[in-house]
This record gives C-alpha cells, sequence and structure tokens, in this order.
C-alpha cells in the first residue's frame, strides 16, 4: 500500500456558518502577542494590514470582547497587545488544538492499522 498521511484543519463557527477562528487567526493572534504590535505580526506573517485589521474585528463581534488594546503611533510608533480575554482565548484554542490533535492523531493510527490489515488478492 502507498503511504498515506492524515491532513485536516481546525476551526470554529457561528451558528450561520461564519467561520470565526482556525489555524489562520490563531497564528495571527500569536504573532501580536510575539511582536507587541498588528503592523509588526502582519509583516512577519506576510499578510495585509487591512484584511487582517477587519479580521480581528469579526472575531470580537462574534465572541463579544475585544482581543486588542491598540496605542496609536507617536515617536515610537504604535502598539497593539492582547487584551487578558484576546490572551485567554490564544491559551484556550491552544489547549483545544493540542487535546484535538491527539485524540485525531490516535484515531487515525487505528484507521491505519484496519486498512493495513486489508488483504490484498493477488493478480
Amino acid at each position: 500500500m502507498k503511504k498515506i498521511q492524515l491532513n485536516y484543519k481546525i476551526w470554529i463557527e457561528s451558528n450561520d456558518q461564519k467561520g470565526i477562528m482556525g489555524d489562520g487567526k490563531w497564528q495571527i493572534l500569536k504573532a501580536i502577542e510575539k511582536h507587541g504590535s498588528l503592523m509588526a505580526a502582519t509583516e512577519a506573517l506576510g499578510i495585509t494590514y487591512r484584511k487582517t485589521w477587519g479580521d480581528l474585528k469579526e472575531i470580537e463581534k462574534a465572541l463579544g470582547f475585544p482581543l486588542l488594546d491598540k496605542n496609536r503611533g507617536g515617536k515610537e510608533g504604535g502598539s497593539s497587545c492582547l487584551t487578558p480575554q484576546g490572551r485567554e482565548l490564544v491559551r484556550a484554542f491552544d489547549e483545544f488544538h493540542h487535546n484535538a490533535d491527539k485524540v485525531i492523531e490516535k484515531e487515525f493510527d487505528i484507521f491505519l492499522s484496519k486498512i493495513n490489515s486489508i488483504e490484498i488478492p493477488a493478480e
């Protein structure tokens, strides 16, 4: 049998099936936390500031709490750091993703053992 591998994505969405957060937005929030500004985070990730700003506003609207504390630029430039709620969202998604990964990988191993035991008739 040819080698196969597991590939999947995890995201959360609203009841009307509008995406709220997945790996991409999770990485954006982590990059903001790391780099200390939305601009630096978008530059590091190679994504557009404007779209990212809109995405973050959509998450805030869907979840009902602010993600960023923003300080306008001055001599040193602006900064954006995660609110306590934003940090908690990142931590919760980290934990959720880690736990889901373990379960999915275990189930994939079970799946592989089942398909590897399928007898292939001789030709």
